[in-house]
Order: C-alpha cells, then structure tokens, then sequence
C-alpha cells in the first residue's frame, strides 16, 4: 500500500485552537500508511498585485511547492461571520495566482470546529466553492462539523475526550485515504497506465 502524503492548515493561527486540536486528532486515527503534515502560513503576507508582479513571496512559494508535492490536502478551519476566515482566504488567494497553482486536481477534506452548536457548518459551503474554481477536487463525505467542540477536548493537552468525534474524524481520513487512490487511479488511466 502506497504511502499518502497529507498537508494540513488550519483557518485559525491561534495555538490553542479547536481547529488545530482536530488536525493533531486527524494525525493520532490517521491511517497507518498516511501522514499527516501542519503547514505554518503565519508568514505570508496580505495579497498585494504589486508585490505579486515582484515573484511570490518566499513563505509562499514554500507552501505552494509543498503542497504541490503533497497527495492531498486537509483544511481544519473555524467559521467566521458564517464564512471562511479573512487570513485563512488570503492565503488560498495568494496560492492561487498562476497557472501552476497547487490545488489543480488535488484532493481536499474540509473538517470545521467550532465551540457553538452547528460546529462551523456554514464555512465549508464557501469554501468548496473557492475549491472547486481552482480546480480542487474536494471529498464530499463525509462532512465533519464539529460543534460544542470546547467541551470534546481536554483543555490541558489539548486531546480530544470524545469517542462519537473521534470516529467521525476517523471515517474522514479513511475516506480521504480512499479519494486519494480514486484521483491517482484516475491519473494512472488517463495517462494511459495500469
């Protein structure tokens, strides 16, 4: 079995947050045969078409090679004001410039958290969207939202308490697991190999 290449970011730069637990629960009910690597883009700075027309700056040109290289991608996010966070859509902006961009025809989970009841439900419909104008392939099941998320993590180290939550994360990464074979097998027929 191939060994899958996962890159994650999270919508949120805070280190305590929800969302950033749930990456570290993807990385502990992952599949055995994949890994599961946080991207740090508190280094990329606001679009600007001026500094674009310079080159990509360089935290940029980082994170897009290294999710060109990667095999799928998962995005762990809050929702604000019933949308994707302003940060975390500058740096989906700033990825997308070029015909180069690295989300062509890359697999894409979308899990959300959110200390409120419907668990962030609202950010993934946007986000799709922007997704799937670059040309992403995003998993459409199952989706995770995980709400009244403050009360399924310890506080202290940060692991997540719930078992219901647990599974659901778990079902996920296998799901993405099987997406991503989907896509490969896809680009192994359309190119013409076994």
């Amino acid at each position: 079995m191939k060994n899958i290449d996962v890159v994650a970011l999270c919508g949120s730069l805070r280190s305590a947050s929800l969302n950033r637990r749930v990456i570290r629960l993807a990385q502990q009910v992952k599949p055995a045969h994949m890994a599961i690597e946080e991207l740090d883009w508190r280094a990329v700075p606001v679009l600007d078409a001026d500094e674009l027309a310079r080159g990509f700056p360089a935290p940029v040109a980082a994170l897009r090679e290294r999710i060109r290289a990667a095999d799928a991608v998962l995005i762990a996010t809050p929702e604000y004001n019933f949308s994707i966070p302003g940060g975390l859509k500058n740096l989906i902006d700033w990825l997308s410039r070029g015909e180069d961009q690295p989300f062509h025809e890359k697999p894409v989970a979308i899990v959300t958290a959110s200390p409120g009841p419907l668990g962030g439900a609202r950010v993934p419909y946007d986000l799709r969207k922007v997704l799937l104008f670059m040309n992403a392939m995003p998993l459409a099941k199952p989706e995770v939202f995980i709400g009244g998320a403050a009360a399924k993590f310890d506080p202290a180290t940060g692991d997540c308490t719930d078992g219901t939550t647990r599974d659901f994360v778990a079902q996920q990464m296998a799901a993405l697991t099987r997406w991503v074979e989907a896509v490969q097998r896809m680009h192994g027929d359309a190119a013409g190999q076994p």
